[in-house]
């Protein structure tokens, strides 16, 4: 019996801020039955509101407490690790709120932490000031390890990608707090109060959220309509528990 859903966003629900066939029947089922249930995504720009938002204007019947975001989940770490800290952000104002409601100040003199997120406009100034910050030893922290995400144009470079540009100039490893990481999951599970074995996770990518998944012992179930396809299974030691054409047809594996 599945009492919760971890849900991606990109490439599941959405994609290019289009949303994806039979997927906002699905999310509205949900909310009809009350199933509990977090839009999970590793994408840091936005803030819970502003997620929601998006996901209303296009007939998603959510509000920001379905919403989980590897910002949320960055700036609980940031807060369990070093209450009161300081951080040198790289990314979007999703980011920046969401460690600022952690009690963690924001500044580009003597951070503790500098935290890579992902943006549009990533600016070449910005990388250099937080390779000198890690280079000095601030604590290097990523929102997330994808090196691409999805647009209206094609796959563009992502926190992961950039976060490899400090890595290889300082020869210091980020730490990456969204998915695949198990905080991120663990954090999702216990704002649902929820159990693992009682979850799913539903996401388009076998790299971060099927990975996720597995690894926290969630069921997994990969959808087909973003970036993994059925052929790039045999590429990975691991599966999904169900591999799906979209969102829609879970509800013939399980009941919502």
């Amino acid at each position: 019996m599945i009492a919760a859903l971890l849900v991606d966003m990109d490439g599941v629900l959405v994609r290019g801020g289009e949303p994806i066939a039979g997927s906002v029947d699905y999310v509205a089922a949900l909310v009809g039955t009350g199933k509990p249930f977090q839009i999970f995504t590793n994408n840091s720009r936005f803030t819970p509101e502003d997620h929601a938002a998006r996901l209303k204007a296009i007939g998603f019947p959510v509000t920001p407490e379905h919403i989980y975001t590897s910002a949320l989940a960055t700036a609980r770490f940031v807060a369990l690790q070093k209450p009161g800290s300081s951080a040198y952000v790289i990314g979007d104002h999703g980011l920046v709120e969401a460690l600022r409601r952690a009690g963690c100040r924001i500044t580009e003199f003597d951070p503790d932490f500098v935290v890579v997120g992902d943006t549009t406009s990533y600016h070449y100034e910005q990388i250099a000031r937080g390779t000198e910050l890690v280079a000095k030893g601030a604590w290097f922290l990523a929102t997330n390890p994808d090196a691409t995400g999805p647009t209206e144009r094609g796959f563009h470079p992502a926190c992961g990608a950039v976060a490899a540009l400090i890595e290889k100039a300082t020869g210091r490893q980020a730490y990456f707090v969204g998915k695949p990481n198990p905080f991120m999951m663990r954090s999702a599970l216990e704002r649902l109060g929820v159990s693992a074995a009682d979850t799913v996770m539903v996401g388009d990518r076998m790299d971060t959220d099927v990975l996720a998944g597995l690894e926290s012992g969630l069921k997994t179930a990969l959808v087909l309509t973003g970036v993994s396809t059925r052929a790039d299974l045999e590429r990975f030691s691991f599966k999904p528990d169900h591999v799906i054409e979209r969102l829609a047809d879970l509800g013939q594996i399980i009941n919502v």
